[in-house]
């Protein structure tokens, strides 16, 4: 048996490798674990629970800041994986328990497995510190499974081996087709549909909350009858701004953060999505709906370069400009509505699978007839 070691910590996480788990446990030659580092504690519960999945290990939080969670996960993960076997650490995304389970294994001589490597901003400040830990776990990692051709460009432009990068699709599309095969999701909505709105990034704190807020708040008022559902992050530099300026608008549905169904739910009714969210700017082109991604950079430009979203920031003019041009011309919306998803097929973890089985899994014996 391979025993096997999946390190997460966030929501994020949970949801793009909840069906890599569920794939690999099916298999006769695997011994799956699952680490639960506690760096998103309420909602990395909720979606535990949604994907059915029971950890294995769960760690302390130790500190209040960034630096301090990510030192007392370290102690932690080491002490996991001095006491039990392990022959392979996977990790996915940017995240500080991603990078911390990589140099982890890392340490104690272990290969790594990246899920959703090879995306890039080269902009170590946008996002941080998102940005400088992706990059520092493709120096770590044996096995790289990037989501698209384009990420695997970048993985090779930085020198990793061609037989250590294999092109997958993105497991959040696994994921969708999981949760909307159990849980019954598909489109609910009469006519349009609501705008759906979502951003928490540090780089939209300050002005950019309050940009992003004054935009949506004169499109209500000057489009009644368009819905906005705007679930809010419960960050108070967040939650607080937004309460004070978008309160009480009658056509805006301030509600708290949904968990993952019925954040799906609220993507299957949506007729246009405004967010600074990596996941749900590869999420909601499952169900063609476009995409105004609020940032100055994105790591995921596939979506943009197939013509299912634009990159128009966190300013004021641009969401009044794209939301109203949108409104005004049904043909434009539609042309990126109708564009295929490039995140995948639904099959990435199947992929995935086949790699590591070719790498890990024990030769089978041959039994030759006598």
């Amino acid at each position: 048996m391979q025993d096997i070691l999946i390190v997460s910590g966030t929501r994020p996480e949970i949801i793009k490798l909840a069906p890599l788990y569920h794939a690999l446990c099916s298999l006769v030659w695997a011994r799956v674990r699952w680490l639960h580092t506690g760096q998103h504690e309420e909602m990395a519960c909720q979606m535990l629970n949604c994907f059915a999945i029971r950890p294995d290990f769960v760690l302390q939080r130790e500190g209040s800041t960034l630096r301090e969670f990510s030192a007392g996960c370290r102690r932690q993960i080491d002490q996991v994986l001095q006491q039990h076997a392990c022959s392979l650490v996977i990790v996915q995304g940017d995240t500080e328990s991603a990078f911390v389970g990589a140099l982890a294994a890392f340490y104690h001589g272990l290969p790594v497995a990246h899920v959703e490597a090879g995306l890039r901003t080269y902009n170590l400040a946008r996002p941080f510190p998102e940005e400088g830990l992706r990059q520092m776990i493709s120096r770590l990692a044996r096995f790289h499974f990037p989501p698209t051709a384009r990420s695997r460009l970048a993985l090779q432009a930085e020198g990793i081996a061609d037989d250590a990068i294999h092109v997958t699709g993105n497991t959040v599309v696994d994921a969708q087709h999981w949760a909307c095969h159990r849980h019954g999701v598909q489109r609910r909505a009469a006519g349009r549909g609501h705008l759906l709105v979502t951003f928490h990034r540090r780089e939209s704190w300050g002005d950019g909350v309050f940009d992003i807020c004054s935009a949506i708040a004169d499109l209500a008022r000057q489009q009644p009858e368009l819905k906005v559902l705007f679930p809010v992050h419960r960050n108070p530099v967040v939650r607080e701004p937004v309460q004070d300026l978008l309160g009480g608008i009658g056509n805006i549905e301030l509600c708290d953060p949904l968990d993952y169904v019925e954040m799906q739910q609220a993507l299957a009714d949506a007729w246009l999505l405004l967010t600074d969210s990596g996941g749900l700017q590869e999420e909601a082109p499952t169900f063609g709906v476009p995409v105004l991604v609020l940032r100055d950079e994105t790591e995921r430009p596939e979506a943009v370069q197939a013509g299912c979203a634009l990159l128009i920031g966190p300013s004021y003019e641009a969401i009044v400009l794209h939301v109203n041009r949108l409104l005004a011309d049904p043909h434009a919306h539609r042309r990126m509505a109708q564009v295929q998803s490039p995140f995948g097929d639904g099959q990435a973890c199947r992929r995935i699978v086949a790699v590591l089985e070719r790498q890990l899994a024990p030769a089978m014996p041959i039994s030759l007839a006598a």
